[in-house]
């Protein structure tokens, strides 16, 4: 139960940035998908968007208010690095052997003389970050998108990426942590990941003029992105980001 916490934390930071990049979005709907529980999925939209609003938003605002940027960033990194564990199984899962050893290379570098990951030393030396996970993997093996849906404070998914949520459980070093650990972490995560992305959720609100499809086809076509290691097939769908937007994630 405890263990939990931190998953469900680590998968509201998807649906935050999920919200930075439909920020950028135009308003036109560019993906054909298969989104059959539609109404379900509003709701749990409609749920999750309210809790963040009156809950998420303004903690976050407090604590952007009585935290500068450097300790953020040492936050942000510290997340990044643990959850970077379940990256590197889902690359060498999918055959990218080279940049799995790459992988493990960074995770040793910033565990160690990035201190437990609070630094990113790895980039500037050739050892980019790289976004990989179940969704992908399977993807990767020939399993169909499935349907999109939406869950509860967890936010947009299909039923294909939905099995990232357990490994997202069990790849976790929190998972195996007391509670006493894992709770004060997840709070912190969440808060640290939202605060970061406030001015990006700004601009999405601004943006669209309905929320829930702006969202729904930014995630599907950020999957897109990632499944084909930013270059998809051009004939796909109508590009709702411009590409070196999408790079930078």
């Amino acid at each position: 139960m405890f263990k939990s916490g931190f998953l469900c934390a680590a998968r509201t930071v998807l649906f935050f940035a999920i919200l930075i990049i439909s920020g950028c979005a135009s308003n036109q709907v560019v993906i054909d998908n298969s989104d059959p529980w539609q109404p379900a999925n509003r709701v749990s939209y409609n749920f999750t968007d309210s809790l963040d609003r009156n809950i998420i938003k303004p903690v976050a605002e407090g604590y952007v208010k009585v935290t500068p940027t450097y300790f953020r960033q040492r936050v942000t990194n510290f997340f990044s690095n643990i959850l970077y564990i379940n990256v590197i199984l889902n690359t060498y899962l999918q055959g990218k052997t080279y940049q799995g050893t790459q992988d493990v290379l960074r995770f040793v570098y910033n565990s160690t003389f990035g201190i437990a990951g609070l630094y990113d030393v790895s980039t500037p030396i050739g050892m980019p970050e790289h976004q990989e996970d179940v969704g992908q993997t399977l993807a990767a093996w020939g399993l169909s998108q499935g349907p999109y849906l939406y869950v509860p404070i967890l936010g947009p998914n299909t039923a294909r990426n939905v099995a990232n949520i357990g490994t997202n459980i069990v790849l976790s070093p929190l998972f195996y942590t007391p509670a006493y650990v894992t709770w004060p972490a997840t709070i912190l995560y969440t808060i640290n990941t939202r605060a970061n992305l406030l001015e990006a959720t700004k601009i999405r609100d601004e943006a669209a003029v309905d929320v829930y499809i702006f969202t729904r086809e930014a995630f599907l076509q950020r999957r897109e992105f990632l499944i084909y290691d930013g270059n998809p097939p051009a004939d796909e769908y109508d590009d709702i980001f411009d590409e070196s937007y999408l790079e930078d994630f």
